[in-house]
């Protein structure tokens, strides 16, 4: 079920305090620390280029990382702080937090919508909307499911599906409590013309947290 964690390659760093970071930042390196999980606090440095292309890429601070420290065991972290320069808005330090394999996080898990093709909607020429290509999730660090599915092959025009209509992986449950949209069946434009203007579709405004982190 989990799909592959992601890397994130790091250097054990010698030396802590204010004068260390300078000179790690002056190598190229954002300086950072690994904690929690009942080990004792690592301080680590992170290519500079590296950590701005991960963080340009987006949901860094929602995504559960395989941290790879030469000498060290891969251990599984969540960052959670990134400190930035107030100017540049560039990452000056970065906190990093251990996982054990029960902890409990909150990641955004891709939806897969399968069978569109060929569904009734789809043979009258109605279009799948997609309102949420990804939802938010607690679950355990063992058991990261790399998606889930929704099955779409009973859809016609009109038709929502919702949170409530997808049978979620054990042990996970979505952050939010409402029964929330995922996508729905829309006709095609011409016909869509023809109907009533108080004839609205439903749709939603994705609002993302960042992680908590529990265990």
């Amino acid at each position: 079920m989990a799909g592959e964690i992601p890397d994130l390659v790091a250097h054990a760093r010698t030396g802590t305090g204010k004068g260390a970071a300078r000179q790690s930042r002056r190598n190229g390196m954002v300086p950072g620390v690994v904690y929690g999980g009942g080990g004792d606090p690592l301080p680590i440095e992170v290519p500079f280029n590296d950590l701005v292309a991960k963080l340009k890429a987006g949901r860094f601070r929602a995504t559960l990382w395989n941290l790879k420290v030469e000498g060290q065991e891969d251990v599984r972290v969540i960052a959670r702080d990134v400190q930035r320069d107030v100017v540049k808005d560039l990452p000056t330090h970065l906190d990093l937090m251990r996982l054990r394999r029960t902890s409990k996080v909150n990641l955004f898990i891709p939806v897969v919508f399968e069978n569109v093709d060929g569904c009734p909607g789809d043979k009258q020429g109605g279009v799948l909307t997609v309102v949420r290509p990804e939802v938010e999730l607690r679950v355990t660090a063992g058991d990261i499911p790399d998606h889930i599915s929704v099955d779409c092959s009973k859809m016609e025009i009109g038709d929502t599906l919702h949170i409530s209509d997808v049978t979620l992986p054990e042990g996970a449950k979505p952050t939010i409590e409402r029964d929330f949209v995922l996508a729905n069946m829309q006709a095609p434009s011409g016909l869509a013309s023809m109907k009533d203007d108080d004839e609205t579709t439903e749709t939603e405004v994705i609002n993302q947290t960042d992680d908590t982190v529990e265990g």
